[in-house]
């Protein structure tokens, strides 16, 4: 099967749409719940038909796309942002090459899928306590390791810390669907301008 650009640009707004909220939640202690649950559920659809089918729609990465938009236009306004998707991408091509560390992450999505079931909510603190274990237990420990910079009082809150790395495993996730559907770092050296028309018609 074959893949577009739009597609690819779905992943990566996946990816900064996951960071976003790491950002916000790190630095308020607050996230967006509709942004957190598209995160969770790509996280549980692992056999989706369509980059479009992870994320539930397009219109549900408006503000990832957003970021995309203002990133290659140089008008993003968290600098920190892009730095933490980098190391994002770089930790995508360690977690694929680590059969055990997959394997573990697979059953423990597998557990959280169900706990999500059965309380009828993804973005419900079990869960997301639950994702966050499994991403301290496993990722986490792989290199190079995501460094979340924010407020001290959140950082030091479990529920917190429970949720940032709910999200990184959801942007890990989007970054593995990004390598599936063709990504490369040449894309964004070589087709820098068919991302740009990509990201735009995904908005229009």
């Amino acid at each position: 099967m074959s893949f577009t650009v739009d597609d690819r640009v779905l992943a990566l707004a996946g990816i900064a749409q996951a960071l976003q909220q790491v950002r916000r939640i790190a630095d308020t202690g607050h996230s967006d719940a509709a942004a957190v649950r598209t995160a969770v559920d790509s996280v549980f659809r692992i056999d989706a038909s369509s980059p479009q089918a992870v994320f539930g729609d397009r219109h549900a990465l408006k503000s990832g796309l957003r970021l995309l938009h203002n990133h290659f236009r140089s008008q993003g306004q968290d600098p920190i942002l892009p730095k933490l998707a980098l190391s994002v991408l770089q930790l995508e091509r360690r977690f694929v090459q680590d059969g055990a560390t997959v394997n573990k992450v697979a059953s423990g999505i597998e557990r959280a899928q169900k706990q999500a079931a059965e309380l009828g909510d993804s973005g419900h603190p079990d869960v997301l306590a639950a994702l966050g274990g499994l991403y301290a237990d496993t990722i986490s420990h792989l290199k190079p390791r995501v460094m979340v910079q924010g407020n001290p009082h959140y950082l030091g809150q479990t529920g917190v810390v429970a949720e940032i790395r709910a999200l990184l495993l959801a942007a890990v996730r989007a970054a593995v669907l990004w390598r599936q559907l063709g990504g490369s770092y040449w894309d964004f050296l070589l087709s820098r301008k068919a991302m740009v028309e990509a990201v735009d018609r995904q908005l229009a």
